[in-house]
């Protein structure tokens, strides 16, 4: 997949030519909101003010500045349990229950880490940085996942001095590195083979993970899961625990996993005949979707829980082996439509394309810094007007943001009201994963602040970078 950094416009075939995205069509009502694509909470005010658990955008703009990332806390928490509830629920009557832990790297800071364990959830991490936030937002050691394909002898000894849940083992190398620092230790470390089904996941190149050719895992088709099998069990300092696989992200159906499922199994049930071990787990990573436009249709957790609990179900019964506990990672899921990006507009003008064609160009004070996804994955966002109501008639236009670079695009293609203008709030809803996370500071522009919003009532839970913030690490 690839896309020209200046949009896809300018890709070859396109001729200048602004051309509209199938799924875009233009608005009856600039001013409704899909409601897939928001926050529970999130409503219009009489005037069109958008309001966010009963708190008015202009008065978070005024008491905490642009751009900024609005959570709902209540919507993240509603979304954690009904993840913890539909999968314990679909999978008690095969094996007890499910596990679902949050992965944190779609978004974390303390109160998010007690915020899942106040509501029950595990925590996936993949870094000693994750590992010691998940701690000081008060979750338990054993309910502790740490991921990741290089981990540190100095992270792997910290993981197993504090007891962590599960060591996730991504190579044959990483076997022998934990076996000795475990031996080391004097401790039994539990760990789980990430295993490489082999499955293409239907969504970007970057974010598929369980096809051959990448870096994660152990290869089933090479023989690679299997003698990672027999080594941890020749291992006496190692208790394996499970397999795990993860397929990809933004996913919006169960076929991938379905496969995923079927090749786990197998390997499971080979296991169980020529070792004649039981592993208690079976980790079916996460990657479910979330709408960003009206494109996407996500599935609900229940619906998730139920068509993984019959997938499970059946190849258990094929392979004649007892289902095995499931664990499932959702972080996107749960926290991506939880939270809106709030901006400024700046500048505003349109561009001649030719051909009698021209774009409108909506420049904010973010951008790439804040959300680098569209840059990175051609992702697409939605937008609305957020600080007032419009009856002007509706524009193809561009979001961009204030960083030099021409790739620097916040919405794609977005209908807004042609009398936009400077000073106007815009808030581009689907924002709670992956942007925070991956935010940077490039063009020594701060990271924007992230801002819970419940019962009428905002706090920042990360608070803006200042200038010296930026000059704190620069001993020049």
């Amino acid at each position: 997949m690839s896309a020209h950094e200046a949009g896809a416009m300018h890709a070859p075939g396109y001729g200048g030519v602004a051309i509209v995205p199938a799924w875009l069509s233009p608005p009856q009502d600039l001013n409704a909101l899909l409601p897939m694509l928001w926050a529970g909470s999130v409503r219009r005010r009489t005037g069109g003010v958008l309001v966010v658990a009963g708190v008015d955008v202009r008065d978070l703009a005024a008491e905490f500045g642009t751009p900024a990332y609005v959570l709902d806390e209540t919507d993240f928490r509603d979304r954690a349990r009904a993840f913890r509830d539909s999968f314990a629920h679909s999978f008690a009557d095969l094996c007890g229950g499910a596990d679902v832990y949050y992965a944190g790297k779609a978004f974390l800071c303390t109160a998010v880490a007690r915020w899942i364990a106040e509501e029950g959830l595990g925590l996936d991490t993949c870094s000693g940085g994750e590992l010691t936030v998940a701690l000081r937002g008060g979750v338990a050691p054993e309910r502790i996942i740490l991921h990741g394909n290089n981990k540190s002898d100095a992270e792997l000894e910290r993981a197993l001095r504090l007891g962590v849940g599960r060591v996730v083992v991504d190579s044959l190398a990483e076997i022998e590195q934990v076996a000795a620092i475990a031996r080391r230790l004097r401790v039994r470390a539990g760990v789980v083979l990430r295993v490489t089904v082999g499955v293409e996941a239907h969504t970007h190149e970057y974010i598929a993970t369980a096809h051959e050719d990448q870096k994660f895992g152990l290869s089933l088709a090479g023989g690679q899961a299997a003698e990672g099998v027999r080594r941890v069990l020749a291992h006496p300092e190692l208790e394996l625990l499970g397999v795990h696989s993860h397929i990809g992200s933004q996913i919006f159906d169960t076929g991938g996993h379905e496969l995923s499922a079927r090749r786990l199994i197998a390997l499971y049930a080979e296991t169980v005949r020529r070792h004649g071990v039981t592993m208690p787990e079976l980790g079916l990573g996460g990657g479910f979707g979330i709408a960003y436009t009206s494109e996407h249709d996500p599935l609900e957790p229940k619906v998730l829980a139920d068509q993984l609990a019959g997938i499970v179900a059946r190849e258990c019964r094929a392979q004649d082996v007892p289902v095995p506990r499931i664990a499932v990672e959702p972080g996107r899921a749960i926290v991506g439509p939880t939270t809106f990006t709030l901006y400024t507009v700046g500048a505003v003008k349109d561009v001649a394309l030719g051909h009698g064609s021209s774009r409108r160009y909506v420049a904010v004070d973010g951008g790439m810094s804040d959300n680098i996804r569209p840059a990175l994955y051609n992702a697409d966002y939605s937008c609305t007007l957020a600080s007032r109501s419009s009856d002007a008639e509706p524009v193809l236009s561009r979001v961009v943001g204030r960083h030099c670079e021409s790739g620097d695009i916040v919405v794609r293609d977005e209908y807004l009201p042609s009398d936009v203008a400077r000073g106007d709030l815009l808030a581009v809803p689907g924002t709670g994963a992956y942007c925070r996370a991956l935010a940077s500071q490039y063009n020594h522009v701060g990271r924007s602040p992230v801002i819970a919003v419940r019962d009428g009532e905002a706090r920042v839970i990360m608070r803006r970078e200042t200038e010296e913030d930026l000059l704190a690490l620069d001993v020049g």
